[in-house]
């Protein structure tokens, strides 16, 4: 008697970090039709038509990176598909490279095309950052069309971004202080959406605390949380008391590790303090990808060299982003998900890890993506995990096509 198949995919004996479902251990994972069939110990392998042996390493839902430049008409910008499957990244979501003006192009020429699951936080200035001085010209953010524009795509734009605003030139009446945050805002709330805010604080005029204790709503996220520019931590190392205040009134802290804005410094300090980042991104892009970020995984090993335990950087990559963004459908191994998963190897040893400032940690594990499937497809296998050795390969390897 044959026994029935069931699976298409399945990993087997790999250790499943899902925090969503509170799962953290040997598990197995069986895949189906493009979704998560079945997490559980001991799936047979005769009910899969493939069959993968994970054993070695950890199985965690496909990486969420909800900072990222992968709009291809801004110049520093990445190819979704060529950089983030190596770091398991499964969905990411481009901080406002894209503004209303340009948004459709974005769409039509990286999202609609990428493997990668592309979405994205709307610039409310009308170029985004491919037509950088809209960004400083109050004139050209536009509340109400780039809410419609989410309210069009509510799949796609999760949310609204400010950037970049008038950090160093003199007040005028053509430029106050808060009107990049305030257009967001103002979108976010006709639209319904957070924000995303990547801001400069300049006194007196535009203080730290005033942006996330006054003018940030409950969801709204700082990006960057971890920069130089920004008073996280006393000259005793304590988290000042209006970071705690505004994480009480429901402010997000994101990483947004970027070129010029993760210190450890900054960092080490806080979480000292048990004051953590709420979501590890990495504001990759063309300018960073070489060096201090390099990749998704690179990010979240530095916070493994802080001292956060591996479930509560996976749990940081993935169940938190996908809630911040609203598609806590993302991040998770549950049944009936999109089988978008991550096989990550956690390695020990001595490795040194950089910050923006040129200065170093050494730690003692860094994580290395072994293999990433993207809705139930093997996007990612650099070392051959679910091949044949070449002796054993079937026998459509050893014909050679013909040219005719």
């Amino acid at each position: 008697m044959s026994t029935e198949v069931i699976y298409d995919l399945l990993l087997k004996d790999g250790h499943v970090i899902d925090p969503a479902n509170n799962i953290d251990g040997k598990m197995d994972v069986g895949i189906k039709d493009r979704k998560i069939k079945k997490v559980a110990l001991d799936i047979p392998a005769s009910e899969a038509t493939k069959v993968v042996d994970v054993s070695a390493h950890y199985v965690t839902p496909g990486i969420i990176d909800i900072h990222t430049h992968v709009y291809t008409g801004w110049t520093s910008s990445l190819v979704a598909d060529s950089h983030l499957f190596s770091s398991g990244v499964t969905t990411t979501v481009d901080a406002g490279s894209a503004g209303w003006r340009n948004f459709i192009d974005f769409k039509e020429t990286c999202v609609d095309r990428s493997r990668v699951r592309i979405l994205a936080f709307i610039n409310v200035a009308s170029g985004g950052m491919v037509l950088a001085d809209t960004e400083q010209n109050p004139r050209e953010m536009h509340p109400k069309i780039a809410a419609s524009l989410a309210e069009i795509y509510p799949n796609v734009i999760v949310g609204i971004k400010a950037a970049h605003y008038w950090t160093s030139k003199p007040w005028d009446s053509e430029h106050p202080p808060w009107a990049s945050v305030e257009s967001a805002v103002e979108a976010g709330n006709i639209c319904g959406k957070p924000v995303m805010v990547d801001f400069w604080p300049r006194l007196p005029e535009r203080p730290y605390p005033d942006m996330i204790l006054k003018k940030l709503r409950p969801g709204d996220i700082h990006t960057h949380v971890f920069a130089q520019q920004f008073p996280i931590v006393d000259k005793d190392g304590k988290v000042y008391d209006y970071m705690w205040q505004a994480r009480e009134r429901g402010v997000i802290f994101d990483l947004g590790h970027g070129a010029g804005s993760f210190w450890f410094r900054n960092a080490v300090p806080a979480w000292n303090d048990g004051f953590y980042p709420d979501s590890i991104s990495t504001d990759l892009h063309t300018g960073n990808i070489n060096g201090p970020v390099v990749s998704t995984l690179n990010t979240m090993s530095k916070f493994l060299s802080i001292g956060m335990p591996l479930q509560e950087v996976i749990f940081r990559s993935t169940v938190t982003p996908a809630k911040e963004i609203g598609h806590p459908e993302l991040g998770t191994l549950s049944i009936g998900s999109e089988a978008d998963i991550a096989v990550i190897k956690r390695m020990e040893g001595t490795f040194g890890f950089a910050d923006c400032g040129r200065a170093k940690m050494t730690g003692k594990h860094k994580l290395d993506c072994i293999m990433t499937i993207r809705a139930g497809d093997i996007v990612f296998d650099p070392t051959g995990l679910s091949m044949p050795e070449w002796v054993d390969a079937p026998a459509p390897y050893w014909v050679i096509p013909s040219l005719q």
